[in-house]
């Protein structure tokens, strides 16, 4: 059978021969990828995106199962909200060359899923099947993208945002835009992938007609080896896969921070990313937004000067180091649908406190594989953070039954069979 795989980012092992950069972002990609490369079970091809119209372009990388021809297609990801009809003309050519039997179109988060979705559609009977991945939600996102910030600093400016136009409000219009495409797309796709019941739900109040298919992500190699150790890992340190946005909920957990630092002075946080608070320098303090801003204001107000260290991009093995060394692995966002990273600190074994929201309870048991409090409630964070810290037994059971569940979620082998399980019920 001919794939099309439609990403938003390329996969390191493909980005490498073009001269890209490649992203870990979605690491179930490649995962998926590298079972298909070894097991040569079907024909791929990758459609992924560029940041000019220069660059569109075809090309291909040789890989253990051979050839994999790569098409490019632009996307301007600076204003995702911009829906680009050079996409579906681009898209048109790309379905001519690449001549699939499905096309698998992995997100819904940009412009390029309904791009697609509209033009398969319009060649009718001669159209090849498609299926889309739901990732997050968009729609969703934006509906829960200001956490409980409070209405002046969501409605604030600093002068980076008064330059691009791009304060909270207007990140939170520019989601809720987006939502509007994902939607379309979903209303007309007949086959959807999903994994919680979070997923499930959206897509059955969207598209009732709609076969839904339960899948499971595959996470980075790197996380299925390895474990936590209480007695190795650094004490009272937190650690935060992501805090670049309001939605992220990174605010909640600076608050929290002071509830817990009154228990346990030596506290810590630990934040992959760019900081996003930067403004020691004249520069930063222009790129300062108004969420990077507001965080500045909560770290000085709660006494938090040195307990926060941003760490920049890490790649996994990094992102493994950073699970293993920490206390507590922290999800405080204020919407989910299977966050990655909450996947890969269960794999190791990582203790893990998160919001109950979206679908997060599909995938973790509360009190079992780990603590689970409300939404925007830094009340109820610190208290579970404190709960695990006070508790070393707690902290062992969240760990092995974590463990174990997330073995079960993550299982390759299971995962890869469902996936071709899944094309082949389509195509048949």
């Amino acid at each position: 059978m001919k794939i099309l795989w439609l990403l938003n980012e390329l996969p390191p092992m493909v980005a490498e021969q073009l001269n890209r950069e490649g992203s870990n972002k979605e690491g179930w990609i490649s995962g998926a990828l590298s079972r298909i490369v070894r097991e040569d079970m079907l024909s791929l091809s990758i459609c992924y995106p560029v940041g000019s119209e220069d660059e569109i372009k075809d090309s291909e990388v040789s890989l253990a199962s051979g050839v994999i021809p790569c098409f490019a297609y632009f996307e301007d990801r600076k204003h995702p909200e911009r829906y680009s009809l050079l996409a579906e003309a681009r898209f048109g050519e790309i379905l001519k060359k690449a001549k699939p039997d499905l096309v698998h179109i992995f997100g819904t988060e940009y412009g390029h899923t309904l791009a697609m979705v509209r033009t398969i559609n319009k060649l009718g009977e001669s159209a090849p099947k498609m299926l889309i991945g739901i990732q997050g939600v968009i729609f969703r996102c934006g509906e829960e993208y200001t956490c409980d910030l409070p209405e002046e600093v969501v409605n604030g400016y600093t002068f980076r945002d008064i330059i691009k136009h791009d304060n909270i409000a207007n990140q939170q219009a520019k989601f809720l835009e987006r939502g509007e495409w994902e939607k379309e797309a979903i209303r007309n796709c007949p086959n959807i992938t999903g994994r919680t019941d979070f997923d499930k739900s959206i897509v059955e109040g969207l598209n009732e007609s709609a076969r839904y298919f339960a899948m499971n992500e595959t996470l980075r190699t790197p996380f299925y080896e390895g474990g936590w150790d209480i007695e190795s890992c650094r004490k009272h340190v937190l650690f935060v896969s992501q805090a670049d946005y309001s939605l992220k909920g990174f605010h909640i957990l600076l608050e929290a921070m002071s509830d817990i630092k009154n228990k346990f002075l030596d506290v810590r946080v630990r934040v992959a990313g760019a900081n996003i608070c930067a403004n020691s320098c004249l520069k930063d303090r222009i790129k300062l937004g108004s969420y990077g801003k507001y965080l500045n204001n909560l770290i000085k107000s709660y006494g938090l000067e040195g307990k926060v260290e941003f760490l920049g991009r890490l790649n996994a093995e990094e992102m493994k180091r950073e699970y293993l060394n920490c206390h507590t692995y922290v999800c405080a966002s204020s919407i989910e649908n299977s966050p990655n990273s909450m996947g890969e600190a269960m794999l190791l074994g990582v203790p893990v406190v998160a919001s109950r929201v979206g679908g997060i309870p599909s995938l973790i048991a509360e009190e079992e594989e780990g603590l689970l409090f409300e939404a925007c409630n830094a009340e109820g964070l610190a208290e579970d953070v404190i709960r695990i810290w006070n508790d070393d037994n707690l902290a062992l059971r969240l760990s092995q039954r974590g463990a174990h569940r997330a073995r079960l979620t993550h299982d390759a082998d299971v995962n890869f069979m469902r996936l071709i399980e899944i094309y082949n019920e389509i195509l048949s």
